[in-house]
């Protein structure tokens, strides 16, 4: 039988086709074999998971529920990963506590505890533990977590009220931390010098805890640095100039705290900053730092209740992208810049109340189309309040005036502010009965809308009259 030498040709692709597939089919069954014949994770591993996780809520019985190989299946929150030098699989992620049904994480029980924390350094390739509101009920400590490794890159205990102790020296060990959140809990004590070690840290969060002493001033090591929150704390004594080494810092809140002093001029080194407060501290001295003009970026400087005193300087038309302003009980004398007004197209809110401002109301506050708070109260402004009946009633009761003896709102629009008399008033029943119709303060609303219950209720009674 002759064949063509398109027939053999073709035989020869079917051929090697075969090849190919059958190939193909023993790597499949080879890879199944393999990944079937050998425990994903060692026994050490998995019992220490079923261990903590009985800590946090025994009520659970997570290991009928979970009887298999964890790697293979396993709650929300317990991650596996190869580990690059030896290529087996180990725990790399452990959360736990309820966030939202997108992020359902093991519940903690109301008496969550950490029976036995050296369990942790059973996971030698742990790179994220996570907490969120486990410890509510029973007294837990701040374990040491220096021992579990340096491969560590976040350590999260968000809203956990019992949780007490405080950072361990050694915290310097942990030279992949990335994220160090500790927020809602008891913890206290100094932060450690070990804190300035942790190169890596790009997020520190240490707010509304029970912290105190000053922040090191190898803070400046922290290069990486993004995020430092330490607000509502007991922290003392002067900001650390060395904090404006932080270069690529976008967040710094210190708010709540007891620092004192005056506010150190290098920060105008946070050239990226784009949050700041300092607010209700002790600092004194030196009035609104001049050099926030230099920090571009900013969309939020909050400085009240510290009594920093001066006038209210003109650099806003460097600070365009500000959405927020607040500089309320700093002792500020003079008048309020027509420039703020001008060039602060993007601001939402403004708190000026409780200084010693003196002069008018700018009417180019008008021309702030984003802004939904503006608070003036309990100053020495005077004149009329220059705004028409459509901006008052687009702020409503988020525009705050009280406590400016001098200051009147013009005849032609309603009074809608309690105590905040109407311009060139006369004695006249009429004219009475308005003023008599202020708001509340726990009626006061940014809406507008009892400007137009007002305005019923002054036809009204001038019908009936």
């Amino acid at each position: 039988m002759h064949f063509s030498a398109h027939r053999i040709s073709q035989l020869s692709m079917a051929f090697s086709f075969s090849i190919y597939a059958f190939s193909f089919l023993m790597f499949v069954v080879a890879c199944f074999t393999i990944g079937n014949s050998q425990p994903m994770l060692n026994s050490v591993e998995q019992e220490s998971v079923y261990r903590v996780l009985e800590s946090l809520n025994s009520d659970v019985p997570w290991r009928s529920l979970f009887p298999d190989d964890l790697c293979s299946s396993a709650p929300h929150g317990v991650v596996c990963d190869y580990a690059s030098v030896t290529g087996t699989l180990n725990i790399v992620e452990l959360s736990f506590g309820y966030v939202s049904d997108f992020n359902s994480n093991p519940t903690c029980s109301p008496s969550s505890t950490l029976l036995d924390p050296l369990l942790f350094s059973s996971f030698p390739h742990l790179r994220k533990l996570f907490f969120y509101k486990c410890f509510t009920q029973q007294p837990v400590s701040l374990p040491d977590l220096s021992w579990v490794g340096s491969g560590l890159e976040e350590l999260v205990f968000i809203n956990n009220p019992t949780l007490s102790g405080s950072l361990s020296d050694n915290i310097g060990n942990m030279t992949s931390l990335r994220r160090l959140i500790i927020t809602g809990t008891k913890v206290s004590g100094k932060i450690p010098v070990g804190f300035g070690e942790l190169t890596n840290l790009e997020e520190a969060t240490l707010s509304r805890n029970s912290f105190t002493g000053e922040i090191p001033e190898n803070v400046s090591n922290l290069k990486k640095l993004k995020v430092l929150d330490l607000s509502q704390n007991g922290f003392s004594g002067n900001v650390p100039g060395t904090i404006g080494g932080l270069e690529n810092l976008l967040k710094l809140d210190l708010s709540s705290n007891y620092f004192s002093g005056e506010i150190p001029e290098t920060m105008k080194g946070l050239r990226v900053l784009e949050f700041l407060d300092l607010s209700d501290n002790r600092l004194v001295g030196g009035g609104v730092p001049l050099f926030l003009s230099e920090m571009s970026k900013l969309k939020g400087v909050y400085l009240s209740g510290n009594e920093l005193g001066g006038v209210i300087p003109d650099i806003w038309e460097k600070l365009r992208g500000i959405n927020g302003i607040g500089l309320s009980r700093v002792g500020l004398v003079g008048g309020i810049p027509v420039s703020m007004g001008v060039f602060l197209g993007n601001l939402s809110y403004l708190g000026l109340d409780n200084n010693k401002l003196t002069g008018g109301v700018p009417k180019e506050f008008e021309k702030l189309e984003l802004l939904c708070e503006l608070n003036l109260n309990n100053n020495n402004l005077s004149g009329k309040v220059p705004f028409s009946v459509g901006f008052m009633g687009k702020i409503g009761g988020k525009l705050r005036l009280e406590g400016n003896s001098e200051l009147c709102v013009d005849e032609g629009v309603i009074n809608t502010f309690y105590k905040v008399k109407i311009c060139n008033e006369v004695e006249n029943p009429r004219s009475a009965l308005v003023y008599g119709y202020g708001i509340s303060s726990s009626s006061r609303v940014g809406d507008g809308t009892c400007c137009w219950v007002l305005i019923l209720v002054w036809v009204a009674v001038n019908l009936l009259w």
